[in-house]
């Protein structure tokens, strides 16, 4: 998948698309008039620019995206365990859990998901 780096106000912006989408582009200039304070120019350079980094379009004046917000979390989370643990899942999990406990439910939820994805 495509790496993807957005900042905060971008991040907002995007969750706005896809809490909204299908939106029309002026009513996506209201809602981040109302959400975020912006102004139409604003509104309407960031969606250039996010819709020119692949991740929305502007077609006929409705806003869809191309990157479900899913998809986009996955990315981001690969790319943070990349970067952060030389890739190694385990190391992430090790680090994520800490010194807690995991309950039977959470152990077995992992061991499926193992299962699904063994090799």
């Amino acid at each position: 998948m495509k790496e993807y780096r957005l900042a905060e106000g971008e991040a907002k912006f995007a969750d706005i698309i896809w809490d909204y989408e299908p939106v029309g582009s002026m009513q996506l200039v209201k809602l981040s008039e109302e959400q975020l304070g912006w102004k139409k120019s604003t509104t309407f350079t960031v969606l250039k620019k996010l819709c020119d980094r692949g991740l929305f379009q502007n077609k006929e004046s409705v806003v869809t995206s191309l990157v479900t917000r899913e998809e986009f979390a996955s990315g981001r989370s690969r790319q943070f365990v990349e970067e952060s643990f030389g890739g190694s899942l385990p190391k992430f999990l090790t680090a994520f859990i800490g010194k807690q406990r995991l309950s039977n439910q959470e152990v077995e939820e992992l061991k499926t998901l193992i299962e699904t994805y063994k090799e």
